[in-house]
């Protein structure tokens, strides 16, 4: 299976390169890229918001996997930092999509993720593939990217568009951000904690895209997280438990609001989701609870 790859530079996107055997790399820096991937990748060159990517980059591809987009939780949301998480996926997707449309040999498939973000604040509410979505920014955004992603399907493509849960792994990522503060034994249950918090561990985050690649059965959006959903108080619990350190400090939401902003909105959001599509597929969950995810991630 040859398959582009754009975002490779991310936390999903390393771990995805190493599963495939010579990828071609789309990047805005490739000088970055190499020195962050090594020298003997394919990297071409392309900014996502300034156009289509260079047609010679999909020479023998037969997947796309479309990982590109601005983080979300990095910086305080204005409306300028609002305005490029919707354009770095929605008008990227589209200008991708767009060079698809016009090669003569086209890929068969194009895995495009998205993110639950696409439910909105939904409390205990399960929520599969066949859930409306919210109507938050986060909402209105996946549903302006995984629209831009199912033009493809009218190309030709099988498209498939993962809505990834919080993903856990080792070395960076969501997990990384909250070590700190609970090895200090400062880490506590955000708001409530009564909220679900849908997550995923980086194997089961590539290995969902790899099948949704293999798999020719399925198509449209696939919820990429563990069947064993927690609350958030939960997910505290067994975080402290995995570091050996208390979780006695809550943060409460008018706290929380103080310091990040509208991005407290997304981290009280309760998303109760299930992997119904992953598993009907028959993907097998390499990590389906926490607490060997958490296992894996801290080894």
């Amino acid at each position: 299976m040859r398959a582009l790859v754009t975002g490779a530079t991310g936390f999903i996107g390393r771990r995805l390169l190493s599963k495939l055997d010579r990828p071609v790399v789309l990047t805005r820096d490739p000088h970055r890229a190499r020195t962050l991937l090594g020298t003997d990748l394919s990297i071409f060159a392309w900014d996502p918001m300034a156009g289509p990517p260079p047609a010679e980059a999909f020479k023998g591809i037969e997947v796309v996997f479309n990982l590109a987009g601005e983080n979300v939780g990095e910086k305080r949301w204005s409306r300028k930092r609002k305005a490029a998480i919707r354009e770095s996926r929605v008008a990227a997707t589209k200008n991708l999509v767009g060079a698809i449309e016009r090669l003569r040999a086209k890929p068969r498939a194009l895995v495009s993720v998205s993110a639950v973000g696409y439910y909105g604040n939904r409390g205990d509410e399960p929520l599969d593939e066949s859930a409306g979505p919210g109507s938050d920014f986060l909402a209105e955004v996946c549903v302006a990217w995984e629209a831009e992603a199912k033009r493809a399907a009218g190309l030709g493509l099988r498209v498939v568009t993962p809505r990834l849960g919080v993903v856990l792994g080792s070395g960076g990522g969501a997990l990384g951000k909250m070590l700190t503060p609970f090895k200090l034994g400062l880490g506590g249950r955000l708001g409530s904690g009564t909220q679900w918090m849908p997550w995923v561990h980086h194997d089961d985050a590539v290995g969902i895209l790899l099948h949704a690649a293999r798999t020719s059965s399925l198509s449209g959006p696939v919820n990429a997280v563990a069947p064993a959903g927690v609350t958030n108080h939960e997910f505290t619990k067994a975080l402290g438990s995995a570091l050996g350190r208390p979780t006695i400090f809550p943060m409460p939401g008018f706290m929380l609001r103080l310091i990040v902003g509208e991005f407290a909105g997304v981290l009280l959001a309760s998303q109760r989701v299930v992997p119904r599509a992953a598993e009907k597929s028959h993907y097998t969950f390499v990590h389906p609870h926490l607490e060997g995810a958490l296992r894996a991630s801290l080894a």
